[in-house]
């Protein structure tokens, strides 16, 4: 009997409980990103992709420095 008392008062200490918790859904996103691994690489390289070709088909606007010699002012 007092075997089975030790059980029961195991289960039901809380200590440690927040931690446990945390790993566990540490595991979870671990192994959620495992298995999307392919899908979540391509993703980030069409993005990254796309970013690229926006930035070099959009003639973006050169940056201006301002400085002793260089007036960042728009010319009329």
């Amino acid at each position: 009997m007092a075997k089975y008392a030790t059980a029961v008062r195991f289960f039901k200490e809380e200590d440690g409980l927040g931690t446990l918790e945390m790993l566990l859904i540490i595991a979870v996103l671990v192994a959620i990103a495992i298995v999307f691994r392919k899908w979540i690489l391509a993703w980030f390289q069409k993005l990254l992709g796309d970013a690229n070709s926006d930035l070099q088909n959009n003639g973006s606007v050169p940056v201006c420095v301002p400085g002793p010699t260089v007036s960042c002012e728009p010319a009329h």
